[in-house]
């Protein structure tokens, strides 16, 4: 798969593509039905399949801190996408010039000029355009007058609610991470790799994996019961770079059980959110790995204490409780 940054990097398009256009975030249930379409129509046509996102998220440009948790950073975006055989993945910068095109210019300077979209899946609540003038019907008489076709994304419910990343991001407030898993098609996980952070917990006799987050909200927070598994290869080994390293898990690696705080960590003054994994009769240097980590039941909310001694002793009551669940066969605790 190919990741190509801006407008101007498209000129190897030259036979045209089909195209989707959205935010996948999750690249949930909903998601890959869209994605089958996608790939269905490419090879029908013989050109290549490619999907369109945005950075910032349209949201995130016009919300700011308001906007919704991303329940995915880019990497792993981008590795999704990339499992889902997906050819391109063109990322447009979201910044006033793009958000000043009306939705004419849209169409013809983005969809037929840039990416000469032979084939268009949308859903037919997609907006678009300065002041989101655009709408499906407009892309259909576009097409017609450009010669590209457009269809409708299809529907995908669970339990007779339609399959979305706010949906998942309802589930995960709600701690219904069996919900969440059945919209996602599988565990919800953050994957990042694992940095320097103040060593705190190692002070405590609870060493922890500070895992970047890449991304300024997440959609959890609170301290959570977590397996977790190295992925990609260290940073700065071996031959494969970038976003998609990532994806691959390092052979012969057991999962460990642990528990994982996610939030500001208000006790020690956190200036931005971060993800501090313990994991459980584990002893090792994890520094530049990526790691995995799937969130199976929340513990506890995330609190302030008012000295580190009182911290220290909730600290080793989670693990405790991590423990506790693990133990008694990942069932909830009351």
């Amino acid at each position: 798969m190919r990741l190509i940054r801006g407008l101007h990097n498209l000129s190897s398009l030259k036979s045209g593509c089909v195209a989707t256009i959205g935010n996948f975030d999750g690249v949930h249930q909903g998601h890959r039905v869209i994605l089958a379409q996608v790939r269905e129509q490419a090879k029908r046509l013989q050109v290549p399949s490619v999907v369109m996102v945005f950075e910032p998220q349209p949201r995130e440009f016009f919300q700011h801190e308001q906007s919704p948790p991303r329940l995915m950073r880019f990497r792993e975006k981008l590795i999704a996408l990339q499992n889902e055989q997906i050819d391109i993945v063109v990322c447009l910068q979201f910044k006033a010039r793009l958000r000043n095109l009306t939705a004419d210019e849209f169409i013809q300077q983005i969809l037929v000029d840039a990416l000469k979209v032979r084939y268009l899946v949308v859903g037919d609540d997609f907006r678009f355009g300065c002041d989101r003038a655009g709408n499906f019907q407009l892309l259909q008489q576009s097409g017609e007058r450009a010669g590209y076709q457009v269809e409708r994304t299809r529907t995908v419910e669970v339990s007779g609610d339609r399959v979305s990343s706010t949906r998942i991001r309802q589930a995960l407030d709600q701690n219904d991470f069996d919900l969440a898993a059945q919209l996602l098609g599988h565990e919800y996980t953050i994957t990042g790799c694992v940095v320097h952070g103040k060593k705190l917990g190692r002070q405590f006799g609870v060493p922890t994996a500070n895992v970047s987050l890449g991304r300024k909200k997440p959609a959890l927070n609170g301290v959570y019961a977590v397996s977790a598994q190295l992925i990609g290869p260290k940073r700065g080994a071996g031959s494969q770079s970038g976003a998609l390293a990532a994806a691959v898990i390092v052979p012969e690696v057991e999962s460990w059980k642990g528990v994982a705080n996610i939030g500001s960590r208000p006790t020690v003054d956190g200036l931005r959110p971060a993800l501090e994994v313990h994991l459980l009769d584990f002893s090792g240097d994890l520094y530049g790995y990526h790691l995995r980590v799937v969130f199976h039941h929340k513990i506890r909310d995330e609190q302030k204490f008012a000295s580190l001694d009182l911290l220290k002793q909730q600290i080793l009551l989670d693990v405790q409780m991590a423990r506790r669940y693990f133990d008694e066969g990942a069932t909830p605790l009351c």
